[in-house]
């Protein structure tokens, strides 16, 4: 019984080590830069997407190549090398400012989300460093309404994002303050 309790207590105690979840965070940012990654690499010279424009899945999803010179939704496009080369420095500072946040952070759900997003900003940075431009190829549609083309980096960023604002309003910082506030009034 004593090595359950002494197991379950380093479980507990992880869960509040900076050190367990900026690992935790750097190895899931490695991950989807990886993935992201892999899934260009297959859609550029496997399924060879660029010279097939176009290749429908299903009623509601096609492969579409997509090259988006600028950053979300196609905003701020970078049309000269000057431009990429700003792109890809701003990505790789806000990258480096995530990545000191990510060693001071002391709850997982949190580290996952700033995981999700460094590898996402890795990803498609490294495609605008390279092509000048990020590939986008996931294209979900129903009704004659297309959604944005995106990628495994985009929907890294997304779901970081999503975690973040969850944290923000329901994470144990959010109710540790709420519970603050409610014991001074």
């Amino acid at each position: 019984m004593d090595w359950l309790k002494r197991q379950f207590d380093e479980a507990i105690a992880s869960l509040r080590n900076p050190a367990a979840h900026f690992h935790y965070g750097i190895i899931l940012a490695l991950a989807i830069g990886i993935s992201d990654r892999l899934s260009k690499w297959a859609i550029l010279y496997w399924v060879d997407l660029p010279a097939r424009r176009s290749i429908t899945i299903t009623p509601f999803f096609d492969l579409t190549m997509v090259w988006n010179p600028g950053i979300s939704y196609g905003l701020l496009p970078a049309n000269s090398a000057w431009a990429v080369a700003v792109l890809v420095i701003f990505a790789l500072i806000v990258t480096c400012a995530l990545i000191v946040w990510l060693s001071r952070i002391e709850h997982r759900l949190l580290a996952v989300a700033v995981g999700l997003i460094i590898g996402g900003a890795v990803g498609n940075a490294y495609d605008r460093a390279i092509y000048g431009a990020v590939a986008d190829f996931m294209s979900f549609h129903a009704f004659g309404f297309y959604w944005y083309v995106f990628n495994v980096a985009d929907i890294a960023i997304v779901f970081g994002v999503v975690l973040l604002i969850w944290d923000s309003v329901f994470g144990p910082t959010a109710q540790e303050e709420r519970a603050r506030k409610r014991n001074s009034k």
